[in-house]
């Protein structure tokens, strides 16, 4: 199961507005670093027939299988801080966070 915070799903919305060419958010594991599998967001006009697809807050999220072991249990965010303004995702159920390079988990 993916969740997703309030406020990334009011930010999705609002950048997803009705455009049939972002009908689908993708998720997807982008790598992998020391502290943990880092993720990436991207829209999407179509799911694959392979795709893991589900409703999180009201946004259909695609999941390609490869990625899907390390997405379940992760959490979509939206943060704005002095480190940036964009989308976080955490999966806790993976570990991590044991960083010797100084980066976060």
């Amino acid at each position: 199961m993916i969740e997703m915070t309030p406020v990334a799903a009011e930010k999705l919305r609002e950048i997803r507005g009705t455009d049939p060419s972002r009908a689908f958010l993708r998720m997807y594991v982008a790598g992998k670093s020391c502290c943990s599998t880092q993720f990436g967001l991207a829209f999407d006009a179509n799911a694959d027939a392979q795709d893991t697809v589900s409703d999180v807050a009201g946004i259909p999220l695609a999941v390609d299988p490869v990625s899907q072991p390390f997405a379940d249990g992760a959490i979509i965010d939206f943060v704005d801080g002095p480190e940036g303004t964009g989308f976080l995702v955490k999966n806790p159920t993976l570990g991590g966070g044991g960083c010797s390079c100084g980066g976060r988990g």
